[in-house]
């Protein structure tokens, strides 16, 4: 199959709308609909809806797909293809399958692995060195079926989500899209059937997962910190008040975990178990992000006090 397809891009927020601009820009394909989850009241306007509309495309926002009037909509364009960039949504099987060659979705790891919806959060904060994304068959399962391709990239020691999303995957992913279609429109698309035994799910990465204890091993509250920034944000307590805890780096040093070691322009330094945390951005409660220096200045900040009392 050499020629056009058409295509339904599924997806929101920043990436849907990237997507959908390098699949027109391209021009390889027709776009010929764009769905999105429906308006949220005192919400903005999704920026993928908001690019669609600027393009003169049909922009659609059903509730959920069981309706039929949904799914004869949606079987109306007459589809090869659904490009599911970014979704949130449960899609049934019904209308998965209504475009010729059904759809693919994309997840931000290295499937079996991460399945679940903090995908980027918890390689990091398990400590791993690598991830990357893929584009897969979606089934009813939450991010299972075979994938279509996929991408590897190195999580180095000191990356955050910034790094390892926004810098890494992002770019990469967005840039995919292309070869995405190129390999249905050629024929015979790939199937990399997933490896059951290595498969992992985990929940949403909440507050309750990010409050730091700073009586553990350094690298397991550095990861944390880490795989938490920019959200949800790992946070601790000064004398019963929470702070976000957000830019850090792990220095070496011993002594007593949980207390503050020392205070600098860099930053406030923490005791944990085999090494220390120097926090340099924190947002206190009910405030912006501030430099940890200036924290440590506005509540009066000794070394020697017990941080996450």
């Amino acid at each position: 199959m050499s020629d056009a397809m058409r295509l339904i891009v599924m997806g929101q927020q920043a990436f849907g709308k990237d997507v959908l601009a390098k699949l027109l820009d391209a021009g390889k394909d027709k776009v010929v609909a764009v769905y999105c989850e429906p308006d949220r009241d005192g919400k903005p306007v999704d920026p993928i809806k908001e690019f669609a509309i600027e393009k003169g495309l049909p922009v659609h926002q059903p509730a959920n797909f069981d309706d039929p009037e949904a799914l004869a909509t949606l079987a109306g364009f007459d589809a090869d293809l659904m490009v599911m960039a970014f979704v949130n949504v449960f899609v049934p099987e019904a209308a998965r399958d209504t475009p010729k060659h059904g759809s693919i979705c994309f997840h931000p790891s290295l499937l079996p692995l991460h399945r679940g919806p903090s995908a980027v959060n918890w390689p990091i904060i398990m400590g791993s060195a690598r991830s990357g994304y893929s584009w897969f068959y979606p089934s009813d399962g939450l991010d299972e079926g075979d994938s279509l391709l996929q991408w590897e990239c190195e999580i180095g020691p000191d990356d955050t989500v910034i790094e390892l999303y926004f810098k890494k995957i992002y770019p990469s992913a967005v840039d995919s899209v292309l070869q995405v279609c190129d390999l249905f429109r050629a024929g015979n698309p790939p199937h990399i059937v997933p490896d059951e035994a290595q498969a992992t799910y985990e929940r949403r990465c909440l507050k309750k997962h990010a409050r730091i204890d700073w009586n553990k091993p350094v690298a397991q509250v550095y990861n944390l910190i880490r795989g938490t920034n920019p959200a949800p944000g790992a946070w601790t307590t000064l004398n019963g008040t929470e702070v976000q805890v957000y830019d850090s780096a792990r220095v070496p040093g011993d002594g007593v975990s949980g207390k503050i070691v020392d205070l600098s322009d860099a930053g406030v330094t923490v005791q944990c178990i085999g090494g220390r945390v120097q926090i340099k951005r924190v947002r206190p409660a009910g405030e912006g992000k501030i430099a940890a220096s200036d924290w440590a200045g506005n509540v009066g900040m000794s070394v020697g006090d017990v941080i996450g009392n």
